[in-house]
C-alpha cells in the first residue's frame, strides 16, 4: 500500500473548521475513533471485574477527554499535579485523587482546593508526611482525607505492605483526626514488561500487596475502606481484583509505542500523534528532515530499553496508519530526522518537502505536554478546531468538523515540482 501523506480530496458538509493540511506543524492530533475505542475498552474491562475505574487524567491533561471517560462509565478522576487537580475541579470534576506524596509547603494549596467543595484526596507514604498533614488539619480545623501510598513492586514510592511502618503511618493519620480513605499503588515497573504471562503475574502482585497493607490497617482498627491499584499495562492483563475497589490507568484513553511494546496495544490504537511537515533531505544519509524535534515529541526514548526500539517515534500516513520501517531516529530541539529502520529490508519512501505525515510518540504523556492544544481527527478526515490544552493550564472547547474523503493520495500527489 503507498503511504498517504498528501493532500486528499475533501468535501466539507458541516461545520466550519480546517483541512488537516491546514493545520500548522508541529501540532498533536487526538484520532477520534481510536480514542472513544480505547476508553470504551477500559471500561468494559473493569466493569467486568467489578471495580471503578478512576483515569489518570495527566495522560491528556483535557477536560473533553476526561468527560468522555466519565460518560463511558469511569467514576472520579486521578490528577499528578495541582494545578490539574484546581483545573479539573472547575470544570466539574470534584472527586480527585492527587497521587503524588504531598510535601508540606503544598497543604495550603490543597486546603484551599478542600475548602471550595472539591472533594480531594491526597497522599503520603512516611510518618513524617502524615505527621505535616496531621498538624496542618489540626491548625486549620480541617482534617484531610488521605490514602497511605503502597510499593507493590519496588519501582518508585510507597511503603511496603508488611512494613511496621505502615501501621505507624495509619496511627499518626487516624489518632491524629484525619480521614484515611485507603492505599493505593502503581505498579510502574509493568512498562518494563512484553509477555502477557509476566503482566498477569505483576498484576496479581499488585492486587495482592495492596490487599495485604488494608488488611493489616483493618486489623489494627484503622478505618481502610478504599483500596485503589493500577496502571495500564495491570488493569489490561489482571484476571482477578478481588479486594480492589477501584483501578488507576491514564495511558490507556491515547496509548503509545511503549504501551505497544509491552503488549497492551497495537501501533493501529493509538489515538495521539504529531503533525509535521518535510524541510528538507540529506541524500546520501537516507534522512528526511521534519519540523517536529523534540520540542514537539519531548525526549522521551522509552523504547530504547524495550524490544523494538522505535527511535523518537514511529512515522505514519495522514490516516495514522504507519509506514513500514520508517522512524524518527534522532531529534534536535525544532527538527526531527526520518530514516529507514536499522537493518529494515525495504527503503523508506521518498517524502517531497512540504509533504506532511503523523507520528506516533513514544510516551503520550511527555508528548502531550509539549502542545498547547489538540487537533481531533478521524482517521484523518475530521477536524475539531478546538479541543485545546494551554502549557500552564487548559482550556476546553470542543468543534468537530465532519468531511469526507474521496480518494487517498500517494507520495506521488503530493504538491510538489515535478
Amino acid at each position: 500500500m503507498s503511504p498517504r501523506c498528501g493532500r486528499a480530496e475533501n468535501t466539507l458538509i458541516e461545520g466550519a473548521g480546517m483541512h488537516p493540511l491546514d493545520i500548522p506543524t508541529p501540532a498533536a492530533l487526538i484520532d477520534e475513533t481510536r480514542l472513544m475505542r480505547n476508553i470504551a475498552r477500559m471500561q468494559q474491562r473493569m466493569d467486568a471485574l467489578g471495580v471503578r475505574l478512576r483515569p489518570h487524567v495527566k495522560t491528556t491533561k483535557c477536560i473533553e477527554v476526561a468527560r468522555r471517560q466519565r460518560d463511558a462509565g469511569a467514576s472520579g478522576i486521578t490528577v499528578s499535579t495541582l494545578k490539574e487537580a484546581e483545573q479539573f475541579f472547575a470544570a466539574g470534576f470534584s472527586d480527585v485523587l492527587y497521587a503524588v506524596c504531598i510535601p508540606p509547603a503544598k497543604l495550603d494549596r490543597a486546603l484551599a482546593l478542600r475548602r471550595q467543595g472539591c472533594a480531594l484526596t491526597i497522599l503520603v507514604d512516611s510518618i513524617a508526611s502524615a505527621s505535616a498533614v496531621v498538624a496542618k488539619g489540626k491548625a486549620e480545623g480541617h482534617p484531610f482525607d488521605v490514602m497511605i501510598e503502597v510499593d507493590s513492586d519496588g519501582h518508585r514510592s510507597g511503603v511496603r505492605a508488611e512494613d511496621p511502618s505502615l501501621i505507624d503511618i495509619g496511627s499518626v493519620l487516624h489518632d491524629g483526626g484525619a480521614a484515611l480513605k485507603g492505599v493505593m499503588t502503581h505498579a510502574g515497573s509493568s512498562y518494563d514488561l512484553d509477555t502477557p504471562e509476566a503482566l498477569r503475574r505483576l498484576a496479581e502482585q499488585e492486587r495482592r500487596e495492596c490487599v495485604r497493607a488494608a488488611e493489616r490497617l483493618r486489623a489494627a482498627g484503622k478505618s481502610c475502606p478504599e483500596v485503589s491499584v493500577g496502571s495500564t499495562p495491570t488493569a489490561l492483563s489482571a484476571t482477578n481484583l478481588d479486594g480492589v475497589t477501584e483501578v488507576r490507568a491514564g495511558v490507556y484513553a491515547v496509548f503509545d509505542l511503549v504501551m505497544a511494546n509491552v503488549g497492551v496495544c497495537t501501533p493501529r490504537d493509538v489515538a495521539l500523534s504529531v503533525l509535521t511537515t518535510v524541510i528538507g533531505h540529506q541524500a546520501e544519509k537516507g534522512w528526511t528532515s521534519v519540523d517536529a524535534g523534540w520540542m514537539a515529541m519531548s525526549r522521551d526514548r522509552g523504547t530504547a530499553r524495550l524490544a523494538v526500539d522505535q527511535g523518537y517515534g514511529v512515522v505514519c500516513d495522514l490516516t495514522g496508519d504507519p509506514i513500514p520501517d520508517l522512524i524518527m531516529i534522532d531529534a534536535n530541539q525544532e527538527h526531527g530526522i526520518l530514516a529507514g529502520r536499522p537493518g529494515a529490508q525495504s527503503s523508506a519512501p521518498k517524502l517531497p518537502v512540504g509533504a506532511m505525515v503523523r507520528i506516533f510518540p513514544n510516551h503520550a504523556c511527555a508528548t502531550g505536554a509539549q502542545h498547547d492544544r489538540y487537533y481531533v481527527v478521524d482517521h484523518g478526515r475530521t477536524v475539531a478546531s478546538g479541543c485545546t490544552r494551554a502549557l500552564s493550564g487548559f482550556k476546553y472547547e470542543y468543534k468537530t468538523l465532519h468531511t469526507t474523503e474521496k480518494e487517498s493520495t500517494s507520495p506521488h500527489d503530493q504538491r510538489r515540482e515535478p
